[in-house]
């Protein structure tokens, strides 16, 4: 049977549609139980905002059109794989003030799954040494940024649903830069692939950055979960997360007033350049695997913030193109998207919900197997050229 697409957003034409459910009852040759809904949401700090919710017949998350195509959270059954943010989200982006002074602004809106930061920028806010004015806001632009084109297709012959989505960030005179994704699960899988491409749509060569910001609390996160992953080589961001390098990997239980602590890492990946790192919960029966290709993203931060729960309680687990710093110090450590004029850039990131034993076991068997390759390089303090002044 052929691929099946329903348009949801276009500007160059004027296509919007408010309200779409889509079932078995619509494609021929599917399975019985998914569905895909799209819905505009009103009132309060959400009202305005788009999602589509998919339903694989397994798998149920959240994809946010109006914020950069960030994700929402995760449910297989009963298990819920996401956060409890003291942010009352999803935030329409015209309740975010970017560019306010602070450069933290960022944070008004920030309560989803999973948020790319970039593009032009992605790391901690960054202010000009001479006037002070603000140059990059925390984490960048793109996550605040609606679709300017959408589309979700349902593929029977690859057993898919996937959406589809143009994120346009641009400034006159200055970076002009377009996400496309497209985001796919498989009917009945317990995965969600994320095929990005960043392109220069100046005819002058630009730089870009991306960090795949996925974040996790509760239930999921609890005291004695664990990190695993392939290091090549680990450096604590400041010496408040090197007191804590004896336990990078773990998690306590929820402190009021915990200070965040952040580590940068290279992880080991097979002969292609292919590696995983696992979030697992204590008891190792529930666990997200993010899978990606080194050579495309070459970090990857984790963010420990085990806080009270009505504070924030989340850890991120975050693979990047370069490391979370201010913009011009990863600039000047070469750690950016270089992008000819015109040209483009692939990313692809794999999130994988696990719900028993056997699923965390044979992750943790597939991180071993790369792990035995090198023998892992833990700095106790912070690095030059990894983490800024």
């Amino acid at each position: 049977m052929a691929a099946k697409t329903w348009i949801l957003t276009d500007v160059s034409d004027g296509t919007f549609v408010e309200h779409l459910e889509i079932s078995s009852a619509d494609v021929a040759g599917t399975p019985n139980g998914w569905s895909v809904t799209k819905r505009t949401l009103r009132g309060g700090l959400s009202d305005g905002v788009e999602v589509v919710e998919i339903n694989n017949g397994k798998l149920s998350f959240g994809i946010l059109l109006t914020r950069g195509m960030s994700l929402t959270t995760a449910t297989i059954g009963k298990q819920a794989f996401g956060w409890k943010s003291p942010v009352q989200g999803p935030v329409h982006p015209k309740y975010v003030p970017l560019n306010e002074p602070s450069g933290l602004g960022w944070l008004d809106g920030f309560d989803e799954m999973m948020v790319r930061c970039g593009l032009e920028s992605n790391g901690a806010p960054e202010f000009d040494a001479d006037t002070n004015n603000l140059k990059y806001p925390l984490h960048g632009r793109v996550g605040n940024k609606p679709a300017q084109k959408a589309a979700v297709t349902i593929d029977p012959e690859a057993e898919t649903i996937s959406v589809s989505g143009v994120v346009v960030e641009t400034r006159f005179h200055f970076f002009k830069l377009c996400l496309e994704t497209t985001i796919t699960t498989g009917f009945g899988s317990n995965a969600i692939q994320l095929d990005d491409t960043v392109k220069n749509l100046s005819a002058s060569p630009a730089e870009a950055q991306m960090l795949y910001h996925a974040n996790f609390g509760d239930p999921l996160l609890d005291a004695g979960s664990r990190v695993v992953a392939p290091i090549d080589e680990l450096v604590p961001r400041n010496d408040h997360a090197a007191s804590g390098i004896d336990a990078w990997d773990s998690y306590q239980a929820a402190q009021p007033g915990f200070e965040e602590q952040v580590y940068f890492l290279t992880c080991l990946g097979d002969d292609d350049g292919n590696t995983e790192v696992l979030l697992k919960n204590a008891h190792s029966t529930q666990g997200v695997s993010l899978a990606y290709n080194t050579a495309a993203i070459p970090c990857f931060s984790v963010w420990k913030n085990t806080t009270a729960l009505e504070d924030g309680f989340v850890t991120g687990i975050e693979p990047g193109t370069n490391y979370p710093n201010p913009r011009s110090y990863e600039g000047e450590q070469g750690r950016v998207i270089k992008l000819d004029p015109n040209g483009s850039a692939d990313l692809s990131l794999k999130m994988q919900f696990l719900s028993n034993e056997k699923q965390v076991a044979d992750s943790e068997g597939r991180i071993a197997a790369l792990q035995a390759t090198g023998e892992p390089k833990i700095h106790r303090k912070p690095q030059k050229g990894w983490c800024a002044p």
